[in-house]
């Protein structure tokens, strides 16, 4: 078992805000105020603050079948409605279940504010947005240890929420310690004011991370990534290019940060991928202390089933018959047989078709085998929950992104520089190294979904490579169409949920829905 975080269970219950698309007006309805728990235990900030990390992987503080909001607690974890708005809209993957509006998702069609996915992460985002304030609006007034750190983390995990409501939603309601208790509907904040807040966020409390820091928790590298992914795609958020922003910080966690590759890809998607030297931040998952039914679970048992499969093989006792990538994905390794790259090899041929003539058809397409439940060094554990951490920040994905912003003329890029970082990434998978003359952003773009499809990047490069929408990129069953089809260029970013639109009348919905 991984002795990492202690999630205090029994205090953070009596912190817990009671729904979230009521949240969106971010009225505290707790047991016991923050102040009078840290009076009876100044400890407690601990707990609190590990409450925090988990609202990205758990669905609850009581177990994996309880939720801390109304929406079901299987469905609707963080990191569930990461992998599903970012990666089954997208070319790579997608599911065959059918379930009400998870369809639309994988088929990139019909969506609308009814959709309960979309509501999920937006109501995940507005539950752990007031959760960080709560702790913010007293951290000043309190005395805790190593006090300008705790805030600095809390800000960063608030920021976190923030970066994927501008990411997906494009809007919403800004939310402060400031004005936290509020009892009026917050006003609509636009992408432009969501984006200055996060980056003023991120800038401030660069200093205060910790150079190093527990595992699982915010070092200074992680905020650092975070703040270089939104200049990243600063261009897409706001309208102006940030590339030579996002290179300063991407070259101090690559500088700085102290982060090697992992020596083996697979190890990076194992269970004990806790000991990697490569991970900057992960999202815990703990077959034991931190069971869920949406944090990597969702993936390994969701990509096995015993038509096709030994679950033992990947640690697991129960396959959903789920998820499964497409040509658009393991296509770009080519001939998979022939092919040297390792990550070519982490797809389930046996018994299943290349083509996707129908996504709800489990043999259709290969079943990703990326992610699994058994350790990469010692014996596998057969359990129901998976033990791998997700890898959310990594530095394989850092090299990725110094290149593209070399490759897009940030200034001090070199190309030289870039086609090592490249190089070395490709080599650790045993894939053939590249010549300079090779090196594009047609290149990279395949790249990024060599090295990082099932992780959380994919819709968002395809969007920032202005292949997400239209019909110069099509993929499998893009548009609910077998071969693909355009799609408008509305679907940039998720409809605003309906309950939303309904718990607060300043909210508006985002053009096209």
């Amino acid at each position: 078992m991984k002795n990492i975080l202690n999630f205090f269970f029994s205090l953070c219950i009596l912190l817990v805000v009671s729904s979230c698309t009521d949240d969106l007006n971010t009225e505290p309805k707790v047991e016991l105020s923050l102040d009078e728990l840290l009076a009876q235990d100044p400890n407690a900030v601990e707990g609190i603050v590990s409450r925090l990390y988990a609202s990205f992987a758990l669905s609850g503080v009581q177990g994996p079948d309880k939720s801390d909001i109304s929406d079901n607690a299987g469905e609707s974890p963080f990191l569930r409605g990461i992998i599903n708005l970012q990666d089954f809209t997208a070319d790579g993957m997608k599911n065959r279940w059918g379930d009400d509006g998870l369809d639309q998702l994988t088929t990139t069609s019909d969506w609308d504010e009814n959709n309960k996915f979309f509501r999920y992460l937006f109501n995940r985002v507005y539950f752990t947005i007031p959760q960080c304030n709560n702790l913010l609006a007293v951290a000043n007034n309190i005395s805790i240890e190593n006090k300008e750190s705790v805030i600095a983390e809390v800000r960063f995990l608030r920021a976190l929420a923030y970066y994927y409501l501008i990411d997906t939603f494009g809007k919403g309601v800004l939310a402060t310690e400031e004005n936290f208790g509020d009892s009026a509907p917050l006003p609509e904040a636009s992408r432009a004011e969501l984006f200055a807040f996060v980056e003023a966020e991120l800038i401030e409390v660069e200093a205060a991370l910790p150079a190093t820091n527990s595992y699982g928790r915010a070092s200074k590298a992680a905020g650092q990534m975070l703040l270089a992914k939104l200049y990243m795609n600063a261009e897409v958020y706001v309208g102006t290019s940030r590339y030579d922003d996002a290179l300063v910080l991407i070259n101090k966690v690559i500088d700085e940060g102290g982060y090697s590759l992992a020596p083996d890809f697979v190890s990076l998607f194992s269970a004990d991928n806790e000991t990697s030297t490569e991970i900057i931040f992960p999202l815990i998952a703990d077959a034991d202390t931190s069971q869920s039914f949406g944090n990597t679970t969702y993936i390994v048992n969701g990509s096995l089933s015993t038509e096709t499969m030994v679950l033992a093989d990947f640690g697991a006792n129960d396959g959903w018959t789920g998820h499964r990538a497409t040509k658009a994905w393991y296509g770009l390794y080519g001939d998979l047989g022939t092919s040297t790259d390792d990550r070519a090899s982490l797809f389930w041929t046996t018994g299943h078709n290349f083509e996707m003539a129908d996504y709800r058809e489990w043999k259709d397409g290969y079943p990703s085998i990326k992610f699994r439940n058994t350790n990469f060094n010692g014996s596998p554990i057969i359990t129901a929950f998976s033990g791998t951490d997700f890898p959310l920040f990594r530095l394989a994905d850092t090299y990725l992104m110094y290149a593209e912003c070399t490759l897009r003329g940030a200034s001090g890029g070199a190309i030289n520089t870039a086609l090592q970082y490249v190089n070395a990434v490709r080599t650790r998978s045993n894939a053939s190294t590249i010549m300079q003359s090779e090196l594009t952003l047609d290149f990279l773009i395949d790249e990024r979904g060599r090295e990082l499809n099932l992780e959380g990047h994919r819709r968002s490069d395809l969007i920032r490579f202005g292949m997400f929408t239209g019909s110069s990129y099509i993929w499998p069953w893009k548009g609910n169409v077998v071969g693909g089809t355009s799609i408008p260029d509305s679907y940039k970013l998720f409809p605003i949920p309906l309950a939303a639109l309904q718990a607060n009348p300043n909210l508006t919905q985002n053009p096209g829905f």
